[in-house]
């Protein structure tokens, strides 16, 4: 498998052109975690009415925070109290890549059967990095429950993971993603068994399969979650402007 594969993986389609907003590094040092894995600084775009909610944006495998900032100047106009964050995951050494290292939220060893030899370890450690930076809303006023957590790819399993979290949350929302620890209960926490989740997918993604998120949705449909799934015909492992358009109705609904 090569960088350039892998760099499709975490990546998207540059499909919004407004000007950028007031994009800042958060103040507060880097996060460390117990594994030594180094966090650097999220980038944060701050509302420019009275902050009311959050946003949690996570990137793909090789990716960073800034790879999706750019839906901030965009969204944020329809959206003028709320705060988009996008976190940059740690270097990590990806088994999938040949041990080689690159921004990453947990390993993967393999695409063709995404569910098996899962990295249980750093799938975990994510979920503790973002419901550090949840708390930090919470310590500055913002409710969890006026937090949406989202993600493409790798950073889309992140978000659905945090179904698990004790922290109840505004929303959840799936890129091109799939559910991980599926076998592994409970999927969804008490907390958050009536959160709703909006899960997007390419019906042409030849990297994280379609089919993967259609079984990842029935099965938090099976659970009794209120999850949406929306398929895109001809799309790839990408974003498209129908997608991204469904995607801030639901932040529109979650966090109106």
């Amino acid at each position: 498998m090569t960088i350039a594969l892998l760099g499709k993986f975490g990546s998207r389609a540059q499909l919004i052109r407004n000007p950028r907003s007031n994009l800042t590094c958060a103040s507060t040092a880097p996060s460390m975690s117990s594994s030594n894995l180094s966090y650097p600084k999220p980038l944060v775009s701050e509302p420019s009415s009275p902050h009311s909610g959050t946003v949690i944006m996570l990137h793909g495998l090789g990716d960073t925070g800034s790879g999706w900032s750019d839906i901030a100047a965009d969204f944020q106009s329809q959206l003028k109290h709320v705060k988009f964050i996008f976190p940059t995951a740690p270097q990590r050494s990806i088994s999938l890549n040949m041990g080689m290292k690159m921004t990453g939220w947990y390993d993967i060893a393999s695409l063709e059967d995404i569910n098996q030899k899962e990295d249980a370890s750093g799938l975990r450690e994510s979920q503790r990095y973002v419901e550090e930076l949840i708390s930090k809303e919470v310590a500055a006023g913002i409710p969890s429950n006026r937090v949406v957590v989202a993600g493409f790819s790798q950073g889309g399993a992140i978000a659905l993971l945090m179904l698990r979290s004790h922290l109840k949350l505004a929303g959840v929302v799936g890129l091109s993603t799939y559910l991980p620890l599926r076998d592994q209960s409970p999927v969804v926490s008490e907390a958050n068994l009536h959160t709703p989740v909006l899960m997007c997918h390419g019906d042409s993604d030849m990297v994280v399969r379609h089919e993967y998120g259609r079984q990842s949705f029935d099965q938090l449909q099976k659970l009794g979650v209120p999850a949406d799934f929306k398929t895109y015909g001809g799309m790839g492992h990408s974003a498209c402007p129908a997608e991204l358009r469904e995607f801030v109705e639901f932040l529109k609904r979650q966090l109106k």
